[in-house]
């Protein structure tokens, strides 16, 4: 480990960061076909945050000794995890405990901890592993027999709780209810077509052509896909607008239904900023925000809005403390002003439904504590609508429907994924993915979905292990700044 080996700290950071550059470049190279710049830059920005819990590693081993310096490592990282998805620059895609997102049935104990539980294993069996070559002797030459009984423990007690743990779909899988639910994968080239106004009648005869090719009397829900409603539209008067007549038609040809669909909308509010991402129409003197956007349409009901709260950084948002560099970013595909949000989660809901939808709009599905709040809200059924197609056919669009089956392991919770050009999908409340509709093709999923009610520990009381390591962290460096105070006084 470099810790023991390098003794110069800017060798020790200079491998440190190059280690985890290998790491995030070859795990996130993807997000290059949506942009080129941005990309090294969240690549590169990304490896230096990550040596900070690796330095304060380094700091306390040398201080305090191996097992605080383990124990620190531990600590410091899943802190790290834990502040990476929570402040205004985050990127959650290397939680480490993401890594079973193709194995959940390995980590069904995801209800009471949710992922971080799974960073802290692979820590754990990864000192041991390390501490167990390192100790070998002349008589076990190839690995310490100290460590063989508790690595093995280690590894063994997760999976036995992952096998009590894992829900019977036995019998849920019968069905009690009729309902059923139509997923829309339109496959609508986001660089091309998409957003081409000259493109939208079709789009739209595409959306309901699809959702009307098993639609029948049973069905309950329509799901089409991030932005399937691509032009800025009004959130006031949107069924004033001529060019969705055809969307509120298909609606009440069927007026048991209720359509969720992905929307790109604005609001207006007159000539004072009513929030701090609200834009300036110079024409006409009035601020206005522009959201990425999730709405509930059902014959003769209000229409619900969600707006997407969890904004991709520098894509959708600036952080305050960027605000100065909105030119750079809106030069590799950013917005200055950032996309207006909703504060927190909210559900969609309509009378005589069976679902209470989780509007889950694309990167907010990479948020366990986030989605939670969706089903303590009462959402009984998760909906993911993603676009997916900036990334193109690559690793990007996989890695985002796997962490979906996390979600549903931690809320116990069936997943209804519409993706724009795949992988849409139908994944149970034990992770498995019961139906797919595979990438580059326009296609639906009619799928039965049962009615899950109830919260997890999860979802009732949050990332528990993240907050006190949290708080052990702050301790950690509390004694350090008092140890070092009580060196200096005493020299």
């Amino acid at each position: 480990m470099l810790a023991d080996i390098t003794e110069k700290k800017l060798s020790f950071f200079f491998y440190s960061f190059i280690t985890l550059l290998v790491w995030n470049a070859g795990t996130t190279w993807w997000i290059w076909n949506s942009t080129d710049v941005g990309s090294i830059g969240a690549i590169v920005a990304n490896s230096l945050l990550m040596t900070l819990p690796w330095w304060g590693f380094r700091i306390f081993k040398r201080k305090f000794g191996d097992n605080i310096g383990y124990a620190s490592l531990i600590i410091f990282w899943m802190s790290f995890e834990y502040i990476h998805l929570n402040w205004q620059l985050s990127w959650p895609w290397l939680t480490i405990g993401n890594v079973f997102a193709v194995h959940p049935g390995w980590v069904q104990w995801y209800e009471y901890t949710g992922t971080s539980s799974g960073t802290l294993w692979v820590l754990l069996v990864n000192i041991l592993l390390y501490l167990g070559f390192k100790k070998r002797n002349d008589q076990y030459r190839f690995f310490s027999f100290k460590f063989l009984i508790p690595l093995l423990l280690l590894i063994s007690v997760p999976f036995i709780l992952s096998f009590i743990l894992t829900p019977d779909n036995k019998t849920v899988k019968q069905f009690d209810n009729l309902s059923n639910v139509i997923i829309v994968q339109p496959n609508i080239d986001p660089y091309n077509n998409k957003f081409d106004a000259a493109t939208i009648s079709d789009q739209m005869n595409l959306l309901i052509s699809l959702s009307e090719k098993d639609l029948d009397s049973n069905t309950r829900l329509v799901i089409w896909p991030e932005t399937a409603l691509s032009q800025s539209l009004p959130q006031d008067g949107l069924k004033e607008v001529h060019y969705c007549k055809p969307v509120f038609d298909f609606v009440n040809r069927h007026p048991d239904i209720t359509l969720v669909t992905g929307i790109e909308s604005y609001k207006t509010y007159g000539p004072h900023k009513a929030t701090p991402t609200a834009r300036l129409d110079e024409r006409e003197n009035i601020y206005y925000d522009e959201f990425n956007s999730a709405t509930a349409i059902k014959k003769d009901n209000p229409l619900q809005f969600y707006n997407k709260s969890k904004l991709v950084p520098g894509v959708e948002t600036l952080p305050d403390f960027l605000r100065w560099m909105a030119p750079v970013f809106e030069k590799f595909g950013g917005t200055t002003g950032g996309y207006g949000r909703d504060k927190e989660a909210s559900v969609l809901k309509e009378n005589d439904d069976p679902y209470v939808v989780a509007p889950i709009i694309c990167y907010e599905s990479i948020y366990g504590e986030y989605v939670a709040g969706y089903v303590r809200k009462g959402a009984n059924l998760l909906t993911i609508i993603t676009n997916d197609g900036w990334w193109g056919n690559t690793s990007g669009h996989k890695q985002h429907l796997a962490y979906a089956r996390l979600r549903a392991v931690e809320t116990r919770k069936w997943i209804a994924r519409s993706a724009n050009t795949g992988i849409s999908a139908v994944i149970d409340n034990c992770g498995d993915v019961i139906q797919t509709q595979p990438w580059n093709k326009a296609a639906f999923i009619k799928a039965q979905i049962p009615v899950e009610d109830g919260e997890t520990f999860y979802v009732r009381y949050g990332d528990i292990l993240s907050k006190i390591a949290l708080a052990s962290g702050g301790l950690l460096i509390m004694w350090n700044v008092v140890v070092t105070i009580k060196k200096m006084l005493m020299k």
